[in-house]
């Protein structure tokens, strides 16, 4: 017994955008035996673009059921059955996350039709709906719609059956097992049904209980799922079928689960850990004082030897934010690492530099500016708290940064805050800093959002 379902959404992220339209189509296995389809209100601004791809308007949800209204109509037509989807993971994450909105705790079975097609219908160039659909032959009426992409679900899941049958016989094998058959015999999959959808630290173990893999995600039940239904690598399936037992620790923090992940893995140096694909960043931007007392700054690749200030993900980008620091606050370009010579800098000749190079402009003068362009690094020389989600929802996460060191993370209740930054100095558990706990602190500040930052 199957539910097929296609969702629209306001956009990509579950844990930020909200559903639009929901079909599902109940399957016998056979034929379709019920349907239930219905806009809904996102309760937010539909994206131009999204309106753009889908044809949903913001009149068009306007006057239609919010999702409370019409979650428990998705719970019964679900319920005892499995979820079938094409890119199942995430029109699932979206609806779990509805349900997770309103208290409950919603989980079913899952097919995914983007993996079956890969098993099934292998030799195809792309295996998305519109692409794999076209190669079959199947007509979607309504792209981008969820009806009609439901329908279209219904038609190829339809063949993935017959398929399956010819290969199979009438067990069906690859459909019925398509999850279980490739895990581990000892792995219990009622622990697997446990883990929560929660930011986190994850940890597999073989059959003599030695760990072979630590991980982290945003999603501790989407990631874990992900590895045990993978098939991409040799590797990847090696390790899956070694998964005796998994446990995992909730962080709350996306961070905290990053900064834990680096810490355990260069402590337990688990076997699947060992070939970890290098960080995106390998450039950095350093600073120091030279002989005759200037703030000197220079680009390079990120080494063990020295800390950066910030890193980036190219020699090209690395060089474009000095370019520009010497632009804005008025700095040698000699000094900044940007024109190499035993003399004076070419800006100098032209009367743009003040001539730091050269010894004109006193150190201390030179200094004020070239420390102004420090504070646009955000660790430059700083003490702060990085304040983040905690596990719970009166709870709070802290990082804390000493001297633009790493100096280590805990958890505090927002009521301690009350009596001042005491509370955030006794909860930090000592960790240490290395070159990659920067690399992953930066990084995470640039391209994230956290609820604050304290200084101290």
């Amino acid at each position: 017994m199957y539910a097929i379902v296609d969702i629209e959404t306001t956009g990509g992220s579950a844990r930020l955008e909200r559903i639009t339209e929901i079909a599902i189509y109940l399957h016998d296995g056979e034929k379709i035996t019920g349907e239930f389809v219905s806009l809904v209100n996102p309760e937010r601004n539909i994206p131009y673009f999204i309106t753009n791809l889908t044809g949903i308007t913001n009149e068009m949800v306007e006057n239609a059921p919010r999702f409370f209204e019409i979650a428990k109509n998705i719970v019964e037509l679900t319920e005892g059955r499995t979820f079938v989807a094409h890119n199942a993971r995430f029109d699932y994450s979206f609806i779990r996350q509805e349900f997770k909105s309103l208290g409950f705790n919603f989980r079913r079975s899952i097919l995914d039709t983007v993996s079956l097609s890969r098993k099934l219908f292998p030799g195809h160039r792309s295996y998305s709906l519109g692409n794999i659909c076209k190669d079959l032959k199947i007509t979607i009426s309504g792209r981008h719609r969820a009806a009609g992409d439901a329908v279209a679900t219904v038609k190829l899941f339809e063949m993935l059956l017959e398929r399956d049958r010819e290969i199979n016989g009438s067990s069906s094998g690859i459909i019925k097992n398509t999850r279980t058959s490739k895990l581990n015999p000892k792995l219990d999959i009622s622990k697997v049904d446990a883990i929560p959808d929660e930011p986190g630290i994850y940890y597999f173990y073989n059959e003599k209980k030695e760990l072979i893999y630590i991980g982290k995600s945003r999603n501790l039940q989407q990631r874990i799922s992900t590895h045990l239904s993978n098939n991409t690598t040799n590797r990847a399936m090696e390790m899956r079928d070694l998964i005796a037992d998994i446990d995992w620790e909730i962080t709350g923090s996306e961070l905290i689960a990053l900064l834990r992940e680096s810490f355990e893995i260069k402590d337990n140096k688990p076997f699947y850990n060992r070939a970890q694909k290098r960080s995106s960043f390998q450039w950095g931007i350093y600073s120091s004082i030279d002989k005759n007392g200037y703030l000197n700054y220079r680009y390079g690749l990120i080494d063990s030897d020295d800390t950066p200030l910030s890193v980036f993900t190219s020699k090209e980008k690395a060089k474009a934010k000095l370019v520009s620091l010497v632009e804005y606050y008025n700095l040698c370009q000699k000094l900044a690492g940007l024109y190499e010579t035993q003399g004076t800098c070419f800006q100098y000749h032209v009367g743009i530099c003040k001539g730091a190079c050269c010894g004109k402009e006193p150190p201390a003068k030179y200094n004020e500016r070239a420390m102004q362009a420090a504070e646009e690094f955000v660790f430059a020389r700083r003490n702060f708290f990085i304040i983040d989600k905690g596990r719970e929802a009166d709870e709070r996460s802290a990082v804390k940064v000493i001297n633009g060191k790493y100096a280590g993370y805990g958890y505090f209740n927002v009521n301690d805050l009350g009596f001042g930054l005491s509370a955030l100095h006794e909860c930090i558990r000592p960790s240490p800093d290395n070159r990659d706990i920067q690399v992953i602190l930066k990084q995470y500040l640039r391209t994230n959002r956290v609820e604050k930052i304290i200084e101290f």
